[in-house]
């Protein structure tokens, strides 16, 4: 069956993506289509910051992008990162939400902690049961549209932190034609997969319109839980949260309600 992945490409990797892997090794037929695009910003701010670890307690990602913007900080000072920074950090924790993130934090050599969180509520959790309240701030770069949940839980339990707003993001400027090209080539697809809040708001309205009066066939799935409360706020019956946020979860989950 034609699965609709409305999700952005793995960076820098030329392979298959692992959820169209996943799910053509369960029988189905998934497309992706990128739904965000991004520029990033702050990026001297951000270097300052990354290589003075002594100032900060620790470091929190929360997604690839902001991963993305340090590496591209530690590129342009890759000796003195290797030489003394990168050691400095490690001596900290490095919090992360997702095995995505985690991987790309391990190539810059640091040691990510908390992977299997899966949502920026359960890590806050882990934060907040592991860290003194005396540490210099948690340092979390992040995305213009983060949500608030993990910023409000560690100011209400005393924990320190400072954000730095080191990516936009927006609509990606193709995606509505790429989901009419889609629609008209392929017609509506059994199962429709969102990866993000943002991903609801910006495609959501242009699927309705599309798949009309067969929108109550699709079986939507969500990477989860945060992503699910995005959609049926918006009126969707959720038939797929994936347990975890990894390929095979959400695969196995759109899989199951398919039969």
């Amino acid at each position: 069956m034609n699965v609709l992945l409305l999700k952005e490409p793995r960076d820098g990797d030329s392979g298959p993506d692992p959820y169209i892997k996943e799910l053509a090794a369960l029988g189905h037929k998934a497309t992706l289509i990128p739904v965000l695009s991004f520029k990033f910003v702050s990026l001297n701010t951000l270097s300052d910051k990354i290589f003075q670890p002594e100032k900060h307690g620790g470091l929190i990602f929360t997604s690839p992008r902001a991963v993305e913007a340090v590496r591209m900080c530690v590129e342009e000072r890759k000796r003195e990162w290797d030489g003394s920074v990168k050691e400095k950090w490690n001596s900290k924790s490095v919090y992360v939400v997702g095995k995505a993130t985690a991987a790309l934090v391990q190539n810059l050599g640091l040691n990510p902690l908390g992977e299997d969180s899966g949502t920026a509520d359960v890590l806050s959790k882990v934060i907040i049961e592991r860290e003194d309240r005396n540490i210099p701030p948690l340092f979390f770069p992040c995305g213009s549209i983060k949500r608030e949940v993990l910023p409000t839980a560690l100011k209400d339990n005393g924990v320190p932190l400072e954000t730095l707003t080191v990516y936009q993001t927006a609509e990606h400027p193709d995606l509505e034609k790429n989901l009419k090209n889609y629609f008209a080539e392929q017609g509506v697809p059994a199962s429709v997969a969102f990866f993000s809040p943002s991903g609801v708001k910006f495609c959501l309205d242009v699927v309705r319109r599309l798949s009309g009066e067969r929108l109550n066939h699709i079986k939507f799935g969500a990477i989860g839980p945060t992503t699910e409360e995005a959609m049926r706020a918006e009126g969707l019956t959720v038939s797929a949260v994936a347990l975890k946020p990894t390929a095979e979860h959400l695969s196995a989950a759109i899989s199951t309600a398919l039969q």
